[in-house]
């Protein structure tokens, strides 16, 4: 059973930083793909970013591209979501997720295994 588990959220004032984790264990895959979503209350979940176990980016949404990115550290089994530039507009719940590589990586639909969340709320 694979088990993901995000840390790393909080409150930030516009233009500040938060690194985000998430520690993926189980039964994985040698090779996966791996997102980080985020999801605004009555909203749809949405992809911020995606990446591929052999280090390819696969994107970043429209929104973040310049001041997100994403890494995945494969000896340590951790994916991360370095975030610089913080606006009130990011603010969400954020999760990560797993997946096989089929499909597009923006599609929550793709994805097998979540984490439970980690909250990020920037205040202006």
């Amino acid at each position: 059973q694979v088990q993901l588990v995000e840390s790393g959220g909080g409150s930030v004032q516009t233009g500040g930083s938060l690194n985000l984790s998430c520690a993926v264990s189980g039964n994985t895959d040698s090779t996966y793909c791996a997102g980080w979503f985020r999801q605004r209350p009555g909203k749809e979940r949405e992809g911020v970013a995606g990446i591929y176990t052999g280090g390819t980016i696969l994107g970043y949404a429209t929104s973040v591209r310049g001041r997100f990115r994403i890494s995945l550290d494969n000896a340590k089994n951790t994916l991360y979501l370095q975030m610089n530039g913080l606006k009130p507009e990011d603010t969400a719940m954020y999760y990560c997720g797993v997946r096989g590589c089929a499909g597009s990586w923006t599609n929550p639909g793709f994805y097998t295994r979540w984490g439970q969340g980690t909250q990020v709320t920037v205040s202006s």
